[in-house]
């Protein structure tokens, strides 16, 4: 049997991930080699962990994510107004499955972006496709789509993600074309898509921000309705990390 054959059969059939877990197999001693039904268990176990290993990274690359952030890395105490509890409850993608969304409000420097990003990164080590955008971010990317002609496509494309997140809500004023995309967005994902949402802005005054009565009702009703609250406080994490 010609087994660098088959390696190379494996790997034209883009099953790398056997094809890597064969050749180690080949490298052991013959009285340390398995039977057909071991190794056959093997290799497709390692061509599973390698596809999801894969799929992890071009999710955590196409999500855009702001910061490197872990779940585990969360600041929790009395003082942030946030738990451990409510951050492993947020980390199983739970929320994510049942359509919640997560707004995220507190001063600048308290964390909010870093807390949102977290939650990110644990959605796309779960197998959720993610996306990531600052609010600057978000309105240019829009103003672009709408210049070209794609705002059909740009809204379907973000669709696609399972998770949405908008980090710093409320630093700039909305348009009636951001008012009206974010509508779109939201109507979208209503029920099969969470978003995040971060703001310097207490949530209660998101509706007068809007600045527009009829979407202000429509866009919170879509945000808030079932949705994780979080208001982190305390003194501006940026400087602790001054000092």
């Amino acid at each position: 049997m010609n087994t660098q054959n088959t390696v190379e059969q494996l790997k034209t059939l883009k099953l790398n991930g056997m094809a890597k877990r064969y050749e180690a197999v080949l490298a052991l001693p013959v009285h340390e080699l398995q039977d057909a039904h071991a190794l056959l268990a093997m290799i497709t176990q390692a061509e599973m962990e390698y596809r999801e290993h894969w799929r992890t990274q071009k999710y955590l690359k196409a999500s855009k994510l702001r910061y490197h952030a872990l779940p585990e890395d969360i600041l929790c105490t009395a003082e942030r107004g946030i738990t451990r509890e409510q951050v492993i409850r947020l980390s199983d993608g739970m929320f994510i499955e049942k359509g919640e969304n997560v707004l995220i409000t507190g001063a600048t420097g308290c964390g909010k972006s870093f807390l949102a990003c977290a939650l990110g990164r644990s959605a796309c080590l779960l197998g959720y496709k993610t996306l990531y955008f600052s609010m600057n971010k978000f309105l240019d990317s829009l103003a672009q789509a709408r210049l070209d002609g794609t705002y059909l496509k740009w809204i379907k494309g973000i669709a696609s993600n399972r998770l949405l997140i908008l980090d710093d809500f409320g630093l700039k004023g909305l348009n009636n074309d951001a008012r009206i995309a974010l509508l779109d967005i939201l109507e979208d994902r209503y029920g099969s898509g969470a978003t995040i949402i971060t703001s310097q802005l207490p949530v209660d005054s998101w509706y007068n921000f809007i600045d527009e009565p009829t979407l202000a009702d429509a866009i919170m009703d879509r945000l808030a309705a079932s949705a994780h609250r979080i208001a982190l406080s305390g003194k501006s994490l940026r400087k602790r990390k001054n000092h």
